[in-house]
């Protein structure tokens, strides 16, 4: 059982990976290293701004 809930942890973590879950969270560790003392924006405006920015660049991508 322990190899199953393994499994499925890894799976879990795979697509919310894949999805970008985790895309706000690394962009808050790398603002805080790279910039720290600015402000962070929150969730929300992160994610306005990088779907306007892949509307307005939208590059090779399927649709």
């Amino acid at each position: 059982m322990n190899a199953v809930l393994k499994s499925v942890r890894a799976a879990t973590w795979w697509i919310t990976s894949v999805m970008g879950d985790h895309d706000y969270e690394r962009f808050v560790e790398h603002r805080n290293r790279v910039h720290p003392g600015h402000p962070v924006p929150t969730e929300r405006e992160y994610w306005k701004a990088r779907h306007a920015e892949a509307d307005a660049n939208p590059g090779a991508r399927c649709c």
